[in-house]
């Protein structure tokens, strides 16, 4: 009798969804891997990927049918998140994120019909690329202290200031932005307008420690005429435009780290086991064998509290809590996964040649960006009547 039991996937992951998994992951593996240094050195990649991807109908996989979309719903865009962090370059799989997973949604849920026509549709098959525009200089996860300022005129509304880290904020076509249409009232006087590529609006790409084959940029706004139309909900209310998505960012945030921390310790197994020192293949010496079995054991807590977070927040629940702590769970996770195996990987794991230093840069990011881990700790604080 066979000692190998047939896993089930795990909620919320139905058969489907794995048949999905092994095409997104051959597509991952045949055409954006072979090409990640490549994008990696040049700082950029062609426009022609999010084309191809949204021809595949990877943009899409939430999105109705009768927007271009696949219907698929969040778990399909989590598959499809989780296997595109084994493209091997985290810029890549930034900019593809952040166009269909943090720019459209807001033109998704709150967009007129006709605004849909304009920006979503076009977004999902690669046709136009959007950037989310909420962060500047003096404003980070302080939303209330966005500067960037909205003023009435004749058919629209004038924008002046400026957004920083901006991923996509190079290429992108139309930026989703947070400005101020009143000065007082805080957050409460935030409103979203979409800012087309034009006169007056400023890119300049930004230097970073890792996601090299991202465009993040500094925008700059000077007189800059935005429509009545491409004002995006009610006016005033933005302040609930940019929660209403941040749970989804974060668990997708979560998700990218497992695939990540997967595929650094998938390479590094196998590393280890064709690797030899002392007469042996390094993954017999107990030190490595035990730090594997440690990165295998915080890849599965991590995938665990992730894949519990996805089932609730797919479910409808309120995932709050659950999502804050997949994010905190594994961003750090997985810069520590990635140290570990270069270390593993000895002198050959600082060459770009093996990549893992370029998991190790990457993953850097991850307990700053969406939320740093001082504020999903300050938000479990007050889930817990803090």
């Amino acid at each position: 009798m066979s000692t190998t039991a047939v896993r089930r996937p795990p909620p919320p992951f139905a058969q489907e969804h794995e048949d999905f998994r092994k095409v997104v992951r051959r597509f991952v593996e045949n055409e954006l891997r072979p090409r990640a240094q490549e994008y990696e050195d040049a700082k950029w990649f062609p426009n022609e990927v999010f084309a191809r991807c949204g021809k595949l109908g990877y943009l899409g996989l939430k999105f109705e049918e009768r927007y271009g979309g696949q219907g698929g719903g969040y778990v399909a865009d989590a598959v499809w998140t989780e296997e595109l962090a084994r493209c091997g370059s985290g810029g890549l799989a930034a900019g593809l994120g952040a166009h269909t997973s943090i720019a459209l949604p807001p033109i998704w849920k709150f967009g007129t019909e006709e605004q849909k026509q304009r920006w979503l549709v076009p977004g999902i098959r690669g046709e136009k690329i959007g950037a989310l525009g909420i962060t500047e200089p003096d404003a980070g996860s302080d939303v209330a202290g966005i500067k960037t300022h909205a003023r009435r005129v004749e058919g629209g509304w004038l924008v002046n200031g400026s957004k920083t880290f901006i991923t996509n904020g190079v290429r992108a076509d139309f930026i989703v932005t947070a400005v101020k249409t009143r000065q007082e009232g805080g957050h409460h006087g935030l409103s979203f307008l979409v800012v087309e590529r034009g006169d007056g609006v400023h890119s300049s790409a930004l230097e970073k420690l890792g996601w090299h084959a991202s465009d993040t940029a500094l925008i700059s706004f000077d007189d800059v005429f935005v429509p009545e139309e491409n004002l995006l909900g009610e006016e005033n209310q933005g302040f609930y435009l940019i929660m209403a998505n941040f749970q989804w960012e974060r668990l997708l945030m979560a998700l990218g780290s497992l695939g990540g921390m997967q595929a650094s310790f998938e390479r590094t197994l196998e590393f280890a086991r064709e690797r030899r020192a002392f007469g042996k293949p390094i993954g017999s010496h107990q030190a490595i064998r035990h730090k594997l079995a440690e990165i295998a054991t915080t890849i599965e807590v991590g995938r665990a509290i992730t894949y519990d977070a996805l089932r609730r927040f797919v479910d409808g629940d309120d995932a709050v809590r659950e999502v804050t702590m997949a994010k905190l769970a594994t961003q750090r996770a997985a810069f520590d996964v990635a140290d570990s195996c270069l270390q593993i990987h000895g002198g050959a794991g600082y060459m770009k040649e093996y990549g893992i230093e370029r998991a190790a840069r990457d993953t850097r990011l991850g307990p700053i960006g969406g939320g740093t881990d001082e504020i999903m700790k300050e938000i479990l604080g007050k889930t817990l009547g803090l």
